[in-house]
């Protein structure tokens, strides 16, 4: 008796469900032939207007497609123009503002001040400042960096400087080489970087001397004030902290994002990781100009430091006192 009332629920159950399927369908047909009938009376009365169909196709929405893969059924993604015009419009324009203002703003530095001369005579002593390995690390860096910003800036820039001077055909080859190079540089630098930071890291922990070096910055870039510091001063740390350990990971994360869509990031996830990329692109190879001044012209001896490994000791007292008393105790 219960196993045939059982059977029984079981069965009404089954027919409702069915029933409300088959409402569902036939709802769903009623709205498929609205429609339909709405677009064939549209044609009629407003002839090659098809805004509802690019309506739904730039909705975003994904639709039934034969392809296989993340947005295969979206046909039009409309955040793409929004990225185009933000990437042409003020990255571009600011970047390339910044790239201009700050060698002008270096240039007028050094002719109102020049270098940052030592004070004191050379004695003659040398103190090995940079090891073999901490060299190598440094210019591997600093090579992969440089040949990424060349090759970063023609891709930015290159269509509104090259093609007026060059044509479309001559610029497509170097945009075609520099994205190359790019693409395989890229990973070389993420690893230069990770490299970097392990043997630098030590020296460029922050002390409180370096607020006392931040405070008196203007007056020691000077040449007229003297603050001793470790084997860094605080702008040096500065860069370290800000250029290689913060920008480096930003470019680096988004520049493996762009690197390899092949693990089917989104199209907007990857436009916003090039925006994100192409900023701190700019701002790193910006405050670079500062580093790489601040260790060739701007500083007697200090590229001889990076180059030989060794300073003087003169240099070393008048720079980094600190370092100095560690290193000859």
């Amino acid at each position: 008796m219960v196993r045939t009332l059982l059977v029984a629920i079981w069965l009404v159950v089954c027919s409702a469900l069915g029933g409300a399927a088959a409402i569902a369908v036939a709802d769903d047909a009623a709205v498929a032939t609205d429609s339909a009938q709405q677009q064939v009376n549209r044609q009629a009365q407003q002839p090659l207007n098809n805004a509802p169909v690019w309506r739904g196709v730039r909705s975003g929405a994904a639709h039934s497609t034969q392809a296989t893969g993340r947005e295969a059924g979206v046909l039009i993604q409309s955040a793409g123009e929004t990225w185009r015009q933000i990437r042409n419009g003020p990255i571009t324009l600011i970047g390339g503002l910044l790239l201009i203002l700050v060698p002008i703003a270096i240039a007028l530095f050094y002719g109102l001040k020049g270098p940052l001369k030592l004070h004191g005579q050379p004695t003659g002593k040398l103190v090995q400042r940079f090891s073999s390995w901490e060299r190598a690390i440094h210019w591997s860096t600093a090579i992969a960096f440089v040949v990424l910003a060349v090759t970063g800036v023609l891709l930015l820039f290159g269509k509104h400087i090259l093609i007026p001077v060059i044509g479309h055909a001559g610029f497509a080859w170097f945009a075609t080489i520099a994205k190359n190079v790019h693409n395989i540089v890229g990973p070389l630098f993420i690893f230069c970087v990770a490299c970097m930071f392990i043997v630098f890291v030590r020296d460029n922990i922050w002390h409180g001397i370096d607020w006392e070096w931040l405070k008196k910055a203007p007056q020691v870039l000077s040449g007229k004030a003297h603050v001793p510091s470790g084997k860094y001063n605080a702008a040096e740390k500065g860069w370290f902290w800000g250029g290689v350990a913060l920008l480096g990971l930003v470019v680096g994360a988004s520049g493996l994002i762009l690197n390899f869509p092949n693990f089917e990031q989104t199209r907007f996830t990857m436009q916003i990781a090039n925006i994100v990329h192409g900023v701190g692109a700019l701002l790193f190879v910006a405050a670079s100009l500062g580093h790489i001044y601040m260790g060739t012209i701007g500083t007697e001896g200090a590229y001889k430091a990076m180059r030989t490994g060794y300073v003087d000791e003169t240099w070393a007292k008048e720079h980094h006192e600190l370092w100095l008393n560690e290193v000859k105790s």
